[in-house]
């Protein structure tokens, strides 16, 4: 426990790490538990980060929240798949 949402970044890239090399691997334990661990760890940036920035924020967020928030941008994209991508149309 500790920290502050800067040197939680830093684990959550430890983390992504882990989960690229559990991909590669094909590695299907680590690859749920490296998932597991990166939404873990991003939960607890964005109570830190709600935390570190109380007093100028007008409403706190959860994890959920910005999941929400992040669904209802992507929901509109219009694109296509290309290899395996998504890529968005130019708007």
């Amino acid at each position: 426990a500790g920290g502050d949402s800067k040197t939680q970044f830093l684990k959550l890239m430890e983390e992504v790490g882990e989960l690229s090399q559990a991909i590669l691997k094909r590695d299907d334990a680590e690859f749920y538990d490296a998932v597991g661990d990166c939404v873990v760890v991003l939960t607890n940036i964005v109570e830190l980060y709600e935390i570190e920035r109380i007093s100028e924020a007008r409403f706190r967020n959860t994890i959920e929240g910005c999941v929400n928030s992040a669904y209802q941008v992507i929901s509109q994209r219009t694109g296509k798949m290309d290899n395996g991508t998504f890529v968005k149309d130019n708007d």
